[in-house]
């Protein structure tokens, strides 16, 4: 009859534990960071932290002499979104890792 031996593996709860505190940690991190971005050739400029939070919109002088507020809300949108866009990545670049391995546990991430 062969003896019980206790496994030699990690707790699952504890690594899941680990796992979140690492991602929290991580959230943290990338809230801190910030993206910019731009359109109209770099007249408007929006940041954003990591946590999509705008920290700040810049519209270059000039465009606003030119007195066309339709094409200044098209180039706020899309500073905007390009902004987003650059916050999705870079969080996917920080927390990919982590919240994979959190899902591949059947955890809603």
């Amino acid at each position: 009859m062969a003896k019980y031996r206790p496994s030699k593996r990690a707790n699952p709860m504890a690594m899941l534990q680990q796992m979140q505190q690492q991602l929290l940690e991580a959230q943290q991190k990338l809230a801190e960071e910030q993206v910019t971005g731009t359109a109209g050739g770099g007249a408007v400029q929006v940041v954003l932290t990591g946590d999509n939070r705008c920290v700040s919109v810049t519209i270059d002088p000039d465009l606003l002499a030119e007195g066309d507020a339709e094409m200044l809300q098209d180039l706020l949108v899309s500073a905007y979104n390009n902004a987003f866009e650059a916050v999705q990545k870079l969080s996917e670049e920080r927390l990919g890792g982590i919240t994979q391995a959190l899902g591949g546990l059947g955890l809603p991430f």
